[in-house]
């Protein structure tokens, strides 16, 4: 059912943006403090047997220098620098097995898959990169998005969204990739790093948001109580004077600030019926880009959004701004 608003008023919804003030010195701050760590990429060649692509077993420092997984799957018999795709994954997902991602590296492309810390996808149901959290992170609800959500500097977002910049410096550290093409794509939680890492980055050719995760807390909070979401109001409904101190906490970390810092050229996709990442944020974010963008909409669908059907489009969009 369409529980949020008709599309016509979401092509004009512009709501005040949540941004504190120190928003850009914020980052600035905690990127300087990422980039004292070397990030030692690490490329370990893996044997899936496959035929057509080489797969390696990728370690490098994010956040606070702790160590962070990926897959980086290269299309085999390509000698000249290839053009790289860095790619974030969903809520409560990992990198799991190389075998699950095979479309960018088969269409030509450098492909780098991004674990996500303390989240799922490990080989034995435990996430390969652990989530390694600073002394006296405060209370939270069930799941990550409250983790820390008394104090921006202690929450788990902070964490994560460091490791998804210094990705994409572990994608370009790999002599097969050519550094000066680059974009970063995902979905739900991946759509919203990839808003992320496009408004603190000034070198990426192309940014792709499916239906994105992290984007306007406040009205997702106040509108569904499916998903992630659900965990903010969880948490205040028993931290009842915490209201402003929580959403100030996710203003940090809201896409819809990083959009209206990104200038590459950018591709969303939302659905009119999606409960989990309510089409408002989400046209929030994308109204609020600061660069080239353009969105599908799929009125009959929900959080899958365009699913595989969206990736001609997809396809045609980074092969253009890849090009080179």
């Amino acid at each position: 059912m369409l529980f949020d608003m008709p599309l016509d008023r979401l092509r004009v919804y512009r709501p005040e943006p949540e941004e504190p003030a120190d928003f850009d010195a914020f980052w600035t701050k905690t990127l300087d403090e990422a980039a004292r760590h070397p990030l030692d990429a690490r490329f370990a060649a893996h044997d899936a047997g496959l035929a057509t692509v080489d797969v390696h077993d990728v370690t490098f420092n994010g956040w606070g220098g702790q160590p962070v997984k990926a897959w980086l799957l290269l299309p085999r018999g390509h000698a000249e620098p290839l053009p790289a795709v860095v790619q974030y994954i969903g809520y409560n997902g990992g990198r799991g097995i190389p075998y699950s991602w095979l479309t960018w590296s088969s269409l030509g492309f450098a492909h780098l898959v991004m674990d996500n810390r303390g989240q799922g996808g490990g080989g034995k149901n435990t996430a390969d990169t652990p989530d390694i959290a600073p002394e006296g992170h405060g209370s939270s609800s069930p799941g990550f998005l409250t983790r820390g959500i008394e104090d921006p500097h202690r929450h788990y977002y902070r964490r994560l969204i460091t490791d998804a910049v210094r990705a994409v410096d572990a994608a370009k550290a790999h002599p097969r990739v050519d550094a000066s093409r680059v974009a970063v794509l995902g979905g739900s939680q991946g759509g919203g790093l990839a808003l992320a890492v496009a408004g603190l980055r000034d070198d990426l050719s192309a940014a792709v948001a499916d239906v994105p995760f992290l984007c306007h807390f406040r009205r997702a909070s106040q509108i569904t109580d499916n998903g992630p979401y659900a965990e903010i109001a969880r948490w205040l409904s028993g931290h009842r004077f915490s209201v402003e101190a929580a959403m100030e906490t996710l203003s940090y970390v809201d896409g819809v600030n990083f959009a209206a810092r990104a200038t590459c050229p950018a591709w969303f996709s939302v659905g009119l019926m999606d409960k989990i990442c309510p089409s408002s944020t989400v046209f929030t974010a994308y109204h609020r880009y600061a660069g080239p963008a353009e969105i599908e909409v799929f009125p009959y669908n929900g959080h899958e959004g365009g699913a595989e059907y969206d990736l001609p489009r997809k396809i045609a969009a980074l092969r253009g701004a890849l090009r080179g």
